[in-house]
């Protein structure tokens, strides 16, 4: 079977793909650039997937994702990671900020979603997992735009959940809580200090703990699984 990430060339992104190239998937990775399409090509290719340039966010991003789909799949499980943030007050947030958080991090995931969905549903079979954050329930300072996008990722996964799961279809969503990446590395130690302390295991998540739960949403074993958000947070947020 054949499995989209998208923004697999690090962090996340890049723990999923392995892992799902080790679960036997064929896995094609998205980056951003040339050199991030290769590290992944590199890293999987034992298991022959590959990692190709998708620029989400762009003009022609529908266009590109149609060309992806017809050249690489039809894909079986499709994961939304990609997602970029610049931090600012409302107040401060420049209109070009705003839209290309939404265009990257959710409108993407409708074009993403469309393409890979109709052949799943021919086939009645597929996994489609959006990975959200806990910051569209927790919230933050200077994350408005980034805290809407996630939001809306989770509405569309529950909406897209009742019109293709009769389908085969699953449709969920996952919420990772600070996990260690280069992104968390770069906060200041007295952000890290008081996110640690808010966090009741007592350590940071590694992308490893959400790529093993991708897994598992990405398997037949999750078939009875659509509509939800499921976190890994260590605590930080209980519902």
């Amino acid at each position: 079977m054949k499995a989209l990430v998208t923004g697999a060339s690090r962090g996340i992104g890049a723990a999923i793909a392995a892992q799902l190239a080790q679960d036997g998937f064929t896995v094609t990775g998205t980056a951003t650039s040339v050199d991030g399409a290769e590290k992944i090509s590199q890293t999987l290719a034992s298991s022959h997937g590959e990692g190709t340039v998708l620029v989400l966010g762009e003009p022609d991003t529908e266009q590109q994702v149609q060309e992806l789909v017809a050249n690489s799949g039809p894909f079986d499980v499709l994961i939304h990671n990609a997602g970029i943030n610049a931090d600012q007050l409302l107040l401060r947030l420049k209109a070009e900020d705003w839209r290309k958080v939404m265009d990257v991090s959710l409108t993407s995931f409708y074009y993403l979603a469309k393409a890979c969905s109709r052949s799943m549903i021919k086939k009645r079979y597929g996994r489609i997992i959006a990975m959200t954050s806990v910051i569209a329930r927790l919230g933050n300072v200077g994350q408005t735009h980034y805290g809407a996008a996630k939001a809306g990722l989770e509405g569309m996964t529950r909406s897209l959940a009742w019109e293709v799961s009769s389908r085969g279809v699953t449709v969920n969503a996952v919420a990772p809580g600070f996990i260690e990446t280069d992104m968390t590395k770069a906060l200041p130690d007295a952000h890290r200090q008081a996110m640690l302390e808010r966090t009741p295991v007592g350590r940071f998540g590694t992308p490893e703990d959400v790529a093993q739960l991708v897994s598992f949403l990405a398997s037949e074993k999750a078939g009875f699984i659509s509509g939800a958000t499921l976190p890994v947070n260590g605590g930080l947020l209980m519902a």
